[in-house]
């Protein structure tokens, strides 16, 4: 190949941070995970004083891929914060279990949430996410969000703000947007899009995605757009219900197909 080509790559590398594989980063948020429910390890802890010892190595372990992180400071500040945030983020984390657990006739056993819904997972790395996002930490919240979303289909951006005790059902190709605000006792089905209405690069930094207060149920490939879109408390939005304006609590909104149908149609 022309040497200009490999002059060009070269060049392209100057100036990218440095950041760790996202493999790395990912299998230190699976370890946290299975730390925090053994329902997903193949091994327990015999004390509560080696419980404290393991959270003390995965607090070092994220020390060490934010140290590798060439823009994340106060390392040692920002890792102490997170590990500090653990007990509050295990507590949202129950609530979403019971969540789920109480809204899916299918699902029979906490275990069977743990292990093996999807919408438990993207919600865990969502949480992991938004705590590192909250500290500053660069780059790590949305490489943890996009490996979750690498898995189960389910895109929730990491500065989105969720309530306690989120439910998502079944959820691939479900998409949180990142000024999305959802309250606690919602319920969101597959396919759902919270949304902008506009993708203009000068709207960054306002609120681009809808509000849903509390005790909203979504269903399946519902799309509700814009950052003045409110979705009022205890309301149900039916599927493929398009939304661009707010609706008041306790409504209802349901999308209602038309079929036509000829008699030749009928007879074939």
């Amino acid at each position: 190949m022309d040497q200009n080509f490999y002059q060009q790559i070269f060049e392209s590398q100057k100036g990218v941070p440095a950041v760790p594989p996202n493999q790395v980063i990912s299998a230190w948020a699976d370890g946290l995970i299975c730390l925090l429910f053994p329902e997903r390890a193949d091994c327990f802890p015999v004390s509560p004083e080696e419980i404290q010892h393991k959270f003390a190595i995965r607090q070092k372990e994220l020390e060490s891929i934010m140290a590798a992180t060439d823009t994340c400071r106060q390392i040692s500040n920002k890792a102490t914060g997170f590990f500090r945030k653990l007990p509050e983020l295990y507590r949202l984390l129950n609530t979403d279990i019971e969540a789920i657990l109480s809204g899916d006739p299918a699902a029979k056993t906490r275990f069977e949430v743990i292990r093996a819904y999807p919408g438990f997972f993207a919600i865990a790395y969502y949480r992991m996410a938004n705590a590192l996002l909250t500290l500053q930490v660069p780059h790590l919240p949305r490489i943890l969000t996009e490996h979750a979303h690498g898995i189960t289909g389910i895109d929730i951006h990491p500065g989105a703000a969720i309530g306690a005790y989120f439910c998502i059902d079944h959820g691939s190709g479900t998409v949180i947007g990142e000024s999305t605000i959802i309250g606690s006792h919602v319920k969101i089905y597959q396919g759902v899009t919270l949304g902008a209405l506009s993708v203009d690069k000068s709207l960054m930094d306002r609120k681009r995605h809808p509000t849903v207060e509390d005790g909203v149920v979504i269903y399946s490939n519902a799309t509700i757009l814009g950052g003045d879109t409110v979705i009022g408390s205890n309301s149900i939005v039916g599927g493929n219900v398009w939304l661009t304006r707010s609706i008041p609590p306790n409504s209802k909104v349901y999308h209602r197909p038309s079929i036509d149908l000829v008699e030749q149609d009928i007879l074939e």
